[in-house]
């Protein structure tokens, strides 16, 4: 069985009267303050040989402070690398950006162990399986197409996760709309599980903080082409905030609500509506600070096929051109 590393430490004066896991993360910044509060939680984390109690607890200086280090979980250790397919829209000894396809899981999960995104990774990459999550940084639904981050290193995923946490990090997406939108704007609703429905998300009162900004690129006779950036990053939150503005996703299969058609359409427009079977959603743009050298860098990705074949039919019936 492998060794599980530690860090051992003695907490410096200077930090006397901090939280514990701000020391911590000041301490071994390699870590993020967020994975500290867990390894505490989890007992990982002995102060002169004690248990603390809490991440708030304050600290004295002088401390001998020893945290059994669990890089990665039993998960992550069954989790096998596949040779599938990869689009690497960026790589150095830091990072990766990967452009995502429709109908790829990002995650393995129970009854779902292989064949995903964290496979190919992982077969690409080995070392990540020494970081928490295999290194990604944000995810995509599985049928939501475009850009993710992957860290390879330690501090590349420190670095990658503070700038999300402090919004940061670009993420910026297209999606089709049914209805057409007046103007832009921000949707600033709390998402949670559906109180009724523990599979769906919903804007509940009692919910994470979630923001969205939307703009309108195109205007169609029953649609709306948008890009929208995501102030933070929920699950299902696009999905959910345009359908709580009354303007859900085209082809969403679980927030889109009834398809809708154009008066007068073409056959190839109504079937490319119809039969569009996912949600309208790409991950267009995506940007950040490097976490090595301090690069502003940032990418672009082509809409997939089903997505630009959709727009294309859709301008053609904006314009009466057939």
């Amino acid at each position: 069985m492998k060794e599980i590393p530690h860090l051992h430490a003695r907490i410096p004066i200077a930090l006397a009267g901090q939280r514990l896991d701000q020391a911590l993360a000041i301490l071994f910044p390699d870590y993020s303050r967020g994975r500290f509060q867990t390894w505490i939680r989890a007992e990982a984390v002995r102060l002169d040989g004690e248990i603390p109690r809490r991440p708030r607890d304050r600290v004295h200086g002088g401390e001998i402070v020893d945290v059994a280090v669990e890089e990665f979980s039993t998960d992550l250790l069954s989790w096998t690398p596949e040779p599938l397919p990869l689009t690497v829209v960026y790589a150095d000894n830091a990072l990766l950006v990967v452009n995502k396809p429709a109908g790829l899981v990002v995650h393995p999960a129970a009854g779902n162990r292989q064949g995903t995104l964290v496979n190919a990774l992982l077969h690409h990459a080995p070392e990540l399986m020494t970081l928490p999550r295999a290194g990604l940084i944000h995810r995509l639904d599985k049928d939501t197409t475009g850009l993710l981050v992957v860290a390879r290193t330690l501090v590349a995923h420190h670095s990658l996760v503070e700038q999300l946490k402090a919004r940061e990090l670009l993420r910026e997406y297209d999606a089709v709309v049914n209805g057409v939108v007046v103007a832009g704007g921000k949707v600033e609703a709390p998402l949670g599980r559906h109180p009724q429905d523990r599979k769906r998300i919903a804007v509940v009162g009692n919910g994470r903080p979630a923001v969205t900004h939307y703009r309108v690129i195109h205007r169609f006779p029953a649609h709306t082409h948008l890009r929208l950036r995501l102030e933070t990053g929920r699950t299902h939150q696009i999905r959910v905030h345009m359908n709580h503005l009354h303007y859900p996703l085209l082809g969403d299969p679980v927030y889109g609500g009834r398809t809708r058609l154009p008066p007068g359409c073409s056959s190839a427009l109504a079937a490319a509506i119809q039969g569009f079977g996912r949600q309208a959603l790409h991950a267009t743009r995506l940007g950040f600070i490097h976490p090595l050298t301090g690069e502003v860098l940032s990418w672009e990705a082509p809409f997939p096929a089903d997505m630009a074949m959709l727009l294309t039919l859709l301008e053609k019936a904006r314009t009466g051109i057939y």
